[in-house]
């Protein structure tokens, strides 16, 4: 398992943390402090690659694509490749999608953390807790 970060990445994961994108902030800004069940980490190394969040536990990595991965489509499926050879589910969103739906990330991130085994009880982004499928039925 190549899971430990080269250490270019982790020089460009510090940089990349320090200069996060406003899409990446407002991102972050309902991912950060456990608040879907689970720890991420924004700007993750991974052998050679940056994760823009990644949660180790279940093993999920959310991206944020901009224009400029519309030009490399091969370098993004190579990342893809490695990040799912490690054990990690990729998502993928739009660059523009935390400012038009980010409740809508947020809950298609829970939903997939739940399908991988997150935390039985996702809160729900706003916080709060999210009745299990046991709870709603009278």
């Amino acid at each position: 398992m190549q899971y430990q970060a080269e250490s270019n990445a982790r020089t460009n994961a510090r940089a990349l943390r320090r200069d996060m994108t406003d899409s990446e902030r407002r991102l972050w800004s309902g991912l950060r402090s456990e608040q879907l069940g689970v720890k991420f980490r924004r700007q993750h190394p991974l052998g050679s690659y940056v994760a823009d969040f990644a949660c180790l536990a279940p093993r999920l990595i959310v991206e944020l694509d901009g224009s400029q991965h519309l030009q490399q489509p091969g370098y993004d499926a190579r990342r893809d490749a490695f990040f799912r050879a490690q054990g990690f589910e990729v998502m993928r969103f739009a660059s523009n999608a935390p400012f038009v739906q980010l409740e809508g990330i947020l809950q298609a991130i829970a939903h997939r953390l739940g399908e991988l085994g997150g935390p039985p009880s996702l809160p729900s982004p706003r916080g709060g807790r999210r009745q299990t499928s046991e709870e709603q039925s009278p």
